[in-house]
């Protein structure tokens, strides 16, 4: 089987001849290290073709960047009908640390409305499929919604965490105005995902249980993620959501949601879950999972002997996928990638009725 072929049969509930072992595009360097890997079979998770493409016909955005020493900058500006809005950004590595978001003040609720109102969407399928055929078979295409309506001003661009909580109790009817227009918007698109080349797609993450409680999950979370499952399962399409950070308060309203698949589901020792619990939470879903940063940190021996000892937690390999979805140490991430997929083949040896 082809790297893409192991990935959907195992999204489909399946196995193949060993777990997928998938990475970000991000992540990894075009190299010969990547390339080995590749050839082993691992699959590339490519996100940067949108399946919709997204326009605001009366904002202009403008993007400067600068240096300050040996650090770049990006001061983005934002400027609408009711006021301009501002963000800063630092691109470090792989990533990109936020040091402005784009509301400062009470005053910049109009600009923000306005801004998400003017969101205009179209289908951006011929792009999406050119990409999927170009790439090949070590390549995935992954499709999105964006981030849930609320979680937009948790873990997005407009607010810092921080900022959401006062916002949250303070001005909480502001908040949810913006929450409104967010769910008017998502509702535009998925019927358009659902109708795409995609074969899955997901719908936001990052949630946290120290921030969304229980309660704000159920009433602001979960009814979205029905509502997207039932668009894009009469479509014929999967539907899941990155969920990497402590699951254990949310475990049984995650288990009640549609979702097909739980992405970079991170078991201990990182979260407060298990692999064996999150099966036995979730038992009728997918789980692609984030391989626990804090492993990468040793040594490549024990990385592969925690390879092993994870999926032993398991009675069967169904529907699990191995994945790598955050940074690793630049001198860390050949040696516990490789490790890895040493973990992967040697748990297909050891058991090898599990993968008939």
């Amino acid at each position: 089987m082809t790297p893409r072929q192991r990935v959907l049969r195992a999204l489909e509930g399946g196995h193949a001849d060993k777990v997928p072992f998938t990475m970000y595009e991000n992540k990894i360097p075009q190299c010969t290290a990547e390339r080995e890997m590749r050839n082993r079979g691992m699959c590339i998770v490519y996100r940067k073709v949108p399946v919709v493409k997204t326009h605001r016909p009366n904002v202009k955005t403008t993007s400067n960047f600068y240096w300050e020493g040996p650090k770049q900058f990006e001061r983005i500006t934002i400027e609408t009908p009711a006021g301009t809005l501002t963000s800063l950004r630092q691109p470090v590595g792989f990533t990109t640390w936020a040091h402005e978001k784009l509301f400062k003040t009470p005053e910049d609720y109009k600009a923000i409305l306005f801004y998400i109102q003017d969101a205009q969407f179209e289908p951006n399928y011929e792009a999406f499929a050119g990409a999927q055929e170009e790439l090949g078979e070590d390549f995935i295409c992954r499709a999105g919604f964006g981030l849930e309506p609320l979680q937009e001003f948790i873990s997005g661009n407009i607010m810092a965490m921080q900022t959401f909580c006062l916002e949250w109790m303070d001005r909480r009817d502001e908040v949810l105005k913006l929450y409104e227009a967010n769910v008017a918007n998502r509702r535009k698109i998925y019927s358009m995902v659902a109708d795409s080349p995609a074969l899955f797609a997901n719908y936001g993450g990052n949630v946290t249980p120290q921030i969304v409680s229980p309660e704000m999950f159920e009433q602001y979370y979960l009814p979205h993620y029905q509502e997207a499952a039932e668009i894009m399962h009469a479509g014929g399409k999967l539907i899941g959501c990155h969920l990497d950070a402590n699951c254990k308060l949310l475990s049984e309203l995650i288990g009640r949601t549609d979702l097909d698949y739980i992405e970079a589901f991170t078991p201990v020792p990182d979260t407060d879950m298990t692999l064996g619990e999150a099966r036995a939470a979730w038992g009728g879903k997918v789980l692609w999972l984030n391989f626990p940063s804090s492993v990468h940190l040793k040594s490549d021996e024990q990385v592969e002997a925690a390879t092993v000892d994870l999926l032993g937690e398991l009675d069967s390999i169904d529907g699990v996928l191995m994945s790598i979805t955050e940074d690793i140490p630049p001198d860390r991430w050949r040696g516990s990638c490789k490790a890895i997929m040493d973990g992967l083949e040697r748990h297909a040896r050891r058991n090898p009725s599990l993968y008939t």
